[in-house]
């Protein structure tokens, strides 16, 4: 059997060991003589995998005591909803940053529920840069901030924290989280899909703190209220089990990797290798400020449009998979997280020059 490396934004690659796990226990979990596909979720077999897993990744983002770690359903996009009927009651008003596509869908939806004022956004520059907070149009009144940290299918990320006082700060880290140590007592809510950096589709992990999960508006449904989700241990209604299960065995994964700090030199190593590749050449070109790039999702074009496809289909053939960009921003992008190695950067940046010699 032969592996590729998998740039896909999401789903996106498991590392191996993590897989090899879940394939010798797929048919018999530690002896019950069933797949946790199978096992109750009220089960004591499941119990203590659920407890594992969030006690493991509390060590990990050294999360405090006085937040709640929920094991949700409907990804990040689910939450786009979840948090301003949880934060603003019956109604109310936040802020939010515009810095690309997630955000626009993050603001599109809280727009159903509350007055949004948007504090901020680069869309007029093609979201090619962070806009400095100084430059930002903050409502006094806000219950909340929401922005997203790490802009997947544009490329564009944040490299500090907004300062915003006592309001609640609200990060959409699906695309960043595990990928570097954090400090999660400067947020009211952190929220992650799953299929990136902790595990298969399916899954959505979203950190809340303590005083924020009792104001959730009359009309939420259940399966969204954080409150109830926390009183019953996630499982409220029945969770994601096997992609609960696999997500607490990459936190085993990166806990043996030495953990966040380790981590975060791995991620800015083939971070820098990829940038290299594309700055020391004129036949690609990344259109990011390059204060503002991403370590996880790195977009580039190639200087001919035409050339794309073979760009594609030789790297396919390379061993090198799922490069297009997004449909709305076109051109490529290579997804580099947790369980990309480095040797995978490594053959791309390779592939990279040795297609510009025959091409370029």
């Amino acid at each position: 059997m032969t592996r590729v490396y998998n740039f896909s934004p999401g789903p996106a690659m498991l590392p191996e060991p993590v897989l090899r796990q879940a394939q010798a226990e797929l048919l018999d979990w530690r002896g019950t003589g069933m797949s946790v596909m199978e096992m109750s979720h009220r089960s004591e077999a499941f119990r203590s995998i659920a407890s594992s897993a969030e006690a493991t990744l509390r060590e990990l983002m050294a999360i405090p005591e006085h937040y709640r770690v929920l094991f949700l359903q409907g990804g990040a996009t689910g939450q786009f909803a979840a948090v301003p009927l949880n934060l603003t009651g019956d109604g109310g008003r936040a802020d939010y940053v515009d810095t690309g596509q997630w955000s626009k869908k993050a603001i599109a939806e809280g727009r159903r529920y509350l007055e949004v004022n948007v504090v901020a956004s680069t869309a007029a520059t093609g979201y090619s840069s962070v806009p400095p907070q100084s430059e930002w149009h903050l409502d006094p009144a806000a219950a909340y901030l929401h922005y997203t940290p790490n802009e997947t299918i544009g490329g564009l990320e944040f490299h500090w924290v907004p300062e915003i006082g006592d309001t609640p700060l609200v990060a959409d880290m699906s695309s960043s989280i595990l990928s570097r140590p954090l400090d999660v007592g400067r947020f009211g809510v952190i929220y992650a899909g799953a299929q990136k950096n902790i595990g298969p589709a399916g899954l959505t992990v979203v950190i809340v703190r303590d005083d924020l999960i009792d104001n959730v508006n009359s009309r939420a449904p259940g399966v969204l209220d954080y409150k109830r989700q926390a009183d019953a241990d996630s499982m409220y209604n029945t969770p994601p089990a096997m992609a609960w299960y696999v997500a607490g065995l990459v936190f085993d994964w990166v806990k043996a990797q030495g953990g966040l700090a380790s981590l975060a030199e791995r991620n800015q190593r083939k971070a820098h290798i990829l940038y290299s590749a594309i700055d020391s050449s004129d036949f690609y070109e990344n259109p990011i400020d390059p204060e503002c790039r991403s370590w996880m999702n790195v977009p580039f074009i190639l200087a001919e449009k035409a050339l794309e496809t073979t760009f594609l289909e030789k790297a396919e053939e390379a061993g090198l998979v799922a490069l297009k960009g997004h449909r709305s921003v076109g051109g490529m992008r290579a997804s580099i997280y947790n369980a990309m190695p480095e040797e995978g950067v490594v053959a791309l940046a390779t592939f990279m020059k040795d297609f510009e010699e025959r091409h370029g």
